[in-house]
């Protein structure tokens, strides 16, 4: 008996496996919403849909925020000081880096951008975790019957790190491309918001045509290409993404930011 109260007492002593997760550090395209703002939606709030249920997503995207904004405001240093070794981040921008219009959010691409980028990157490393670059996902903005890539030059900075820093990378700008261009101009539109006021959504009473952000079909959809892509990384997390994903492949709206 005596044994066996050892081993369990051992047992009881040793610390729990650590639990899968992923931080994300992005933009408006991938943040959190209340219900409030139904049906925005970003494709962080939606990815664990696509996980196994163990697996943790702390979604740390802030609409607004470039690569720039996201350091100088602190919000980088705090994604650290909350992370694990093992931790996966991904890191996904360009739409607000690409506003020169801005300054205080626009970060050139081959110099700031790429900086910002690498340092993200070399800090991720150093506290043990594993980065991941995301290209930032398409607009519905079209060129004839296909979809055009308007972040190309953030986009391309970021395959370059691939090569030179050996980071992997889901191509999202890619794989979102041939989504909405597929979709074709007008079909792309419930990916977004492109609603009418005799909808009559309380987020958006005067209605609203937004080729930037989000439906709930749309980020469920843009979490499902991050899924996939994420799947076939050589990252430990990629065996958690679902073979099938029925809640990212809906083809109409839950009416709500659930998984089921």
């Amino acid at each position: 008996m005596r044994p066996l109260l050892a081993a369990a007492a051992l047992l009881l002593a040793l610390p729990a496996a650590a639990q899968d997760r992923i931080l994300i550090a992005s933009d408006s395209t991938a943040a959190n919403y209340g219900a409030d703002k139904y049906p925005q939606t970003g494709w962080g709030m939606m990815l664990k849909c696509g996980l196994a249920p163990d697996v943790e997503v702390i979604n740390r995207a802030v609409g607004g925020r470039s690569t720039r904004t996201f350091i100088s405001e602190g919000k980088w240093d705090a994604l650290l000081a909350e992370s694990r070794p093992g931790d996966v981040v991904l890191i996904q921008f360009g739409h607000n880096d690409a506003s020169v219009s801005r300054p205080e959010r626009y970060a050139p691409a081959a110099t700031l951008y790429r900086d910002n980028l690498l340092r993200m990157i070399w800090e991720s490393r150093g506290r043990g975790l594993i980065p991941v670059l995301v290209t930032p996902p398409a607009r519905r903005s079209f060129d004839g019957a296909r979809a055009k890539a308007e972040f190309a030059a953030y986009s391309q900075v970021e395959r370059e790190l691939v090569a030179s820093t050996n980071t992997p990378m889901i191509d999202l700008e890619a794989r979102s491309l041939d989504l909405v261009s597929s979709a074709g101009e007008d079909g792309a539109k419930k990916y977004y918001l492109h609603y009418a006021a005799t909808d009559k959504l309380a987020a958006f009473p005067n209605g609203i045509a937004d080729d930037t952000h989000f439906s709930e079909l749309g980020a469920r959809a843009m979490a499902n290409l991050v899924a996939q892509e994420l799947k076939g990384l050589k990252v430990p997390v990629a065996e958690k993404v679902l073979a099938e994903r029925p809640d990212l492949t809906r083809s109409k709206p839950l009416g709500s930011f659930a998984c089921h």
